[in-house]
């Protein structure tokens, strides 16, 4: 029997119930129950993805913990209406997306007019680009100033083009999983990293040629 292409597509981008795998729609189902040590058994698994998140996309530690804790509470309330339509962690993903955009509403007006030098914003957020570097100090100083630059030149962008591109240059996902994340179509998804990462090489461009 001749299945066309386009219904092929059409069915590879459903995801059913059937599809999670067992282990997590067991944890997924205890969860919903209300059992206390299966919320427990996914706080674990998932708080530190959730509050990286949050923390590249509003850059302060205080208020990624805020909004780490609002995310959960979140899907504690609705996990009952998990269908399996996406991976839980991506699930997770577009709660937490949602969450920090409502919070980065207010989070910009509040914080719009500080302007924040070099050393006041890595002693604030610490260094969430470099990592542990063991190299000599003149060059772990340049490799955190080049960090901190990339740093506020992301947060420079637009919210929309600044969570694409932490989900897909941080956290790796997809293009399928952002747009889930996201609740927009691919395309846009491609679209917004294309002018995220054009603006970031237009900023650090101009940081270098100083």
């Amino acid at each position: 029997m001749h299945v066309p292409g386009d219904l092929l597509v059409k069915q590879a981008r459903v995801v059913g119930w059937s599809d999670v795998a067992g282990q997590e729609a067991a944890l997924i189902e205890r969860c919903a129950a209300g059992d206390e040590f299966a919320c427990a058994q996914l706080v674990e698994e998932h708080q530190r993805m959730v509050y990286q998140l949050a923390l590249h996309l509003l850059g302060d530690r205080d208020e990624a913990l805020d909004l780490s804790q609002e995310v959960f509470l979140r899907v504690f309330r609705t996990i009952h209406s998990f269908r399996g339509h996406s991976s839980l962690r991506t699930w997770i993903y577009r709660i937490a997306v949602n969450q920090a955009r409502n919070r980065h509403r207010w989070w910009r007006r509040r914080h719009r007019s500080e302007q924040v030098s070099l050393d006041e914003h890595l002693e604030r957020h610490g260094d969430h680009w470099c990592g542990n570097d063991l190299s000599a100090p003149d060059r772990v100083l340049a490799r955190k100033e080049l960090a901190s630059r990339i740093w506020l030149a992301l947060d420079d962008l637009p919210f929309e083009q600044r969570t694409a591109l932490v989900l897909r240059e941080i956290d790796g996902l997809s293009y399928e999983e952002i747009a889930f994340s996201l609740g927009v179509a691919v395309g846009t998804v491609k679209s917004r990293l294309t002018r995220a990462r054009q603006a970031l090489r237009s900023e650090l461009g101009e940081v270098n040629g100083r």
